[in-house]
């Protein structure tokens, strides 16, 4: 299979450093970043491990739960948390999940089924793949998806400008521009017909038929 965006997020028993779960019951009415890695004590995975957490604080604020992956046993996660704190200052403070039979990397389309089913002996190289992040809504749907190569760190600030721009779309008809940034003006959407605009938005500016700036609504 291969997940798009509004696909509904497939669901998944698994063991994580943070014990037991089903991941739909875990994220509950909540909001969701799975974000997956190809191997642990891999060099720039570790740094972005370290990053999330001490990010996880705006997270939550935005009602997201936050849950790494690798194909490495959970044991094994703890102890590379351990190199993390040292080098990053912070440990993971969310669940890590253990793919260790590979069988949530290829359910979410990160690796062919020709994988096998064991983590053993494969490398970070084999796994390379397994470098995607998700955001997932409280519908359980697919929002969105970025895949990164190994050797470019994700910017987490990113993904959180994302669902800053999701959460508010969710709520309101406005779509936002290039590179917006939370409080700064947005448009309208096309789905709006200039009467509505009008009641819903009535400072807006019309930049063109298709384009209305409006500030961002509360």
């Amino acid at each position: 299979m291969s997940l798009r965006i509004g696909d509904l997020a497939p669901n998944f028993q698994a063991e994580t450093t943070h014990g037991s779960i089903d991941f739909h019951a875990w994220l509950g009415d909540a909001w969701g970043v799975l974000f997956s890695h190809p191997k642990d004590f891999t060099p720039v995975c570790t740094t972005e491990l370290g990053y999330m957490a001490k990010l996880k604080p705006e997270f939550d604020m935005r009602n997201v739960k936050v849950i790494g992956l690798s194909v490495d046993p959970v044991a094994k996660h703890s102890i590379w948390a351990k190199d993390i704190e040292d080098t990053q200052g912070t440990a993971p403070n969310y669940p890590m999940i253990g793919d260790t039979t590979l069988e949530i990397s290829k359910l979410y389309d990160m690796l062919p089924a020709a994988a096998g089913d064991t983590a053993e002996g494969r490398t970070a190289a084999d796994n390379q793949t397994v470098r995607n992040v998700y955001v997932i809504g409280p519908d359980k749907k697919v929002k969105l998806v970025i895949v990164y190569p190994m050797t470019t760190g994700r910017n987490f600030d990113e993904i959180l400008r994302v669902i800053d721009s999701m959460q508010l779309t969710a709520r309101h008809k406005v779509a936002t521009p290039v590179n917006w940034k939370n409080g700064e003006d947005v448009i309208i959407t096309t789905a709006v017909n200039d009467e509505e605009a009008e009641r819903l938005f009535p400072n807006f500016t019309r930049v063109k038929p298709y384009l209305r700036i409006t500030e961002q609504p509360r």
